[in-house]
């Protein structure tokens, strides 16, 4: 597939954000819906989404998530115009499951039978859950110490699971590798253009939902950055498109016991992969994949990161649950501790629109009518690896799709 597709005067996207390789539109005010237009979700903004006008396969619902105001949480936190992005509402209860939709409806086009991913848990539960509604086999490569249920999650719905004891980085890299020796469909944000292309949806449903407007400030919980890159190049397409004239500043929240963007957005050197410790399992990436990025599109729009303490995260999911009767996990209520800590530091004045990404909450998955999947630790060697998976294929032969 061609990722360049042109850029037209009406408007362009700034390369030392977003780098060359990323998706390209003819961009113009026809590729905004409008009111008439019948897709729904993520789809609804398919001339924009790198798929041609066939019929959408993935048969989840896909994206349209709410923006809540929680007048409870509003007074709470002393921002009266706060507006929660609810991604827990979406088919797999995360935002991840954007990402998963457009990367598995790509491959079913070009007949693709197995989706790789490396995920410290949400992209998983998303990816096995996604392949096996539509079909396909999943190999999803996690750190050793993935959160037992999440895995349990990721099995029951025929996912293979393969827990690597060099932590999250080697799983990102033997994923690839793995993707690239046996043709597999490659869902990993840190490799696949495409998962941006999904992400950046949260962008355009955020502007269409306050009435065509864009808010001040959009807080959001960071791990490899491709969620601050999506964003961050939705709000961009949108002003290259004639709709705005200006972007939201963006705020990233890592946690104080992983926070490499952090310490970089600071100039301070970065801290050893063995030193992380948090609750918020899903922003725990020692080595973000599009850190770069991340830090560009975040200072290029005059935007900020923070860092929030496991105990303020805790906090965060407590106030969701009691003031906006909305569950989360730890990462997914690091959007709202993060906001709570830029007004601290003066990157929020308290009368600015405010969106706080709420990105998940625990998955249990449903009934699964294939054979379940299987799991295995290994250390990150690809000859290893290449030998557990040829046991594990002989294993579960006619779980595979050919």
């Amino acid at each position: 597939m061609e990722w360049n597709m042109g850029r037209s005067p009406q408007g362009k996207l700034p390369d030392e954000i977003f780098g060359k390789e990323l998706i390209r539109y003819d961009y113009r005010p026809e590729l905004i819906p409008s009111a008439e237009t019948t897709d729904v979700g993520m789809w609804r903004y398919r001339a924009l989404l790198p798929i041609d006008e066939q019929r959408v396969r993935f048969p989840l619902p896909i994206g349209g998530t709410p923006l809540r105001a929680a007048a409870a949480l509003r007074s709470r936190l002393g921002l009266p115009r706060l507006w929660l992005k609810d991604e827990t509402a979406g088919a797999i209860s995360s935002n991840k499951d954007r990402a998963t939709a457009l990367v598995l409806e790509i491959g079913l086009r070009s007949g693709a039978s197995t989706i790789t991913t490396s995920s410290t848990g949400n992209a998983g539960v998303a990816t096995a859950w996604g392949a096996a509604t539509v079909g396909l086999s999943a190999a999803i490569f996690t750190p050793a110490d993935c959160d037992p249920e999440k895995v349990a999650v990721m099995r029951a719905a025929g996912a293979h699971v393969f827990r690597v004891a060099r932590g999250y980085r080697a799983a990102f890299d033997l994923s690839r590798a793995a993707a690239r020796e046996f043709g597999w469909l490659d869902r990993n944000t840190g490799a696949n253009p495409v998962t941006i292309e999904a992400k950046k949806t949260v962008a355009f449903e955020i502007w269409e939902q306050l009435e065509r407007h864009l808010p001040d400030v959009v807080v959001a919980p960071v791990g490899d950055g491709p969620t601050l890159v999506g964003l961050a190049k939705g709000f961009h397409e949108l002003r290259a498109c004639g709709m705005t004239s200006t972007v939201p500043r963006i705020i990233g929240v890592q946690a104080e016991g992983c926070q490499p963007l952090v310490r970089q957005w600071r100039g301070l050197p970065p801290r050893p992969p063995e030193t992380v410790r948090t609750i918020a399992d899903g922003i725990r990436v020692p080595v973000p994949a599009v850190g770069e990025q991340a830090v560009r599109a975040v200072t290029d729009s005059a935007g900020a990161f923070v860092a929030v303490s496991d105990d303020e995260l805790r906090s965060a999911m407590a106030y969701l649950a009691n003031d906006a009767a909305t569950a989360s996990e730890p990462a997914g209520a690091a959007a709202l501790a993060g906001a709570r800590r830029a007004m601290w530091k003066s990157f929020v004045d308290a009368g600015e629109t405010v969106v706080a990404l709420v990105t998940g909450k625990p998955f249990h998955g449903g009934a699964f009518s294939g054979r379940p999947g299987s799991e295995a630790l290994i250390s990150g060697d690809l000859d290893e690896f290449r030998e557990v998976w040829r046991q594990v294929r002989a294993h579960h032969l006619e779980h595979f799709v050919p």
